[in-house]
């Protein structure tokens, strides 16, 4: 896939384009994408970076970096991708302004969105908007249910299953292993301590089974109330991994909310608890 971040580093020619942020690019995304695809021709997507919500001054928890945004499009067999620099000029834009800077210049032949589409100045923009400037639109009918929203919900609660079943794959935590307190070794779990972008959203805190660098994992979020830590972590233990992972790229998938973090009267009691973790780990099914 081609991953542009200017129009002039598309090439020239006819497009269908879909547009949008496709936080999570989750099962109503892919509907969107499947439906560009099936009308034919070169497929871009523009998508926007930083997340707008977040340009306006909104507070929003995104589902997936944009790497991994771009990981998760190229699978979905796009391609092409405009990452567009969201900016409050880029937000300023009235619709006809944004449609003629960019949709017209990248040769968008066909657009595809979603039937909830709205863009330009105070989302005023909409399919109709399209239409009437003489594109060529494609409404696609929502997926009842599915949407960033209703996955960043689920997470918060800790349902990493029904965030999957709307997401068509298992929620992920996407960082760098960065160094920690070491201490998961002195146990005999040693862990990896994940460092996230703040912007990410992060599940309810607790002990998770999920698969990561091709091992199943057992994953904690949380402050480690047994040793009354304060500063929130996420920390996977790899099962049958040796390896130095300090500095490398981790994506933690979750299969799965095991249990309530808690703290425990003797640390023998935490470790015959992290065995039985491990063990349901080792028996957890992806979700999806």
């Amino acid at each position: 896939m081609i991953v542009a971040h200017s129009v002039e580093e598309l090439a020239d020619g006819e497009r269908t384009v879909s547009i949008g942020s496709f936080d999570g690019v989750h099962r109503g995304h892919r509907l969107v994408l499947d439906t560009a695809r099936d009308v034919g021709g070169k497929v871009t997507v523009v998508t926007f970076w930083p997340h707008p919500r977040l340009v306006l001054g909104n507070r929003v928890e995104l589902l997936s970096t944009l790497e991994r945004r771009l990981e998760l499009l190229e699978a979905a067999a796009i391609d092409e991708t405009l990452v567009v620099s969201f900016t409050p000029k880029v937000a300023g834009l009235q619709p006809e302004e944004f449609a003629e800077s960019l949709l017209r210049r990248i040769g968008a032949k066909v657009i595809v969105v979603g039937e909830n589409f709205r863009f330009g100045r105070a989302a005023a923009g909409d399919a109709a908007t399209l239409e009437r400037l003489g594109f060529d639109v494609r409404v696609v009918s929502l997926l009842e249910g599915v949407s960033s929203t209703q996955i960043r919900a689920h997470l918060r609660d800790g349902d990493v299953v029904s965030a999957a079943q709307l997401l068509g794959r298992p929620p992920e935590l996407d960082g760098t292993v960065v160094l920690g307190d070491r201490r998961g070794g002195t146990l005999g779990f040693p862990t990896a301590n994940l460092a996230v972008a703040a912007e990410l959203v992060v599940p309810a805190f607790g002990i998770y089974a999920g698969f990561a660098h091709g091992h199943r994992a057992a994953i904690s979020i949380g402050i480690n109330p047994h040793y009354g830590g304060e500063e929130r972590r996420i920390e996977p233990h790899l099962l049958d991994f040796e390896g130095d992972l300090y500095g490398q790229r981790l994506l933690v998938e979750l299969w799965r909310r095991l249990r309530d973090e808690q703290a425990f009267a003797a640390e023998a009691e935490l470790v015959a608890q992290i065995a039985r973790d491990v063990e349901a780990a080792r028996a957890a099914q992806r979700p999806v």
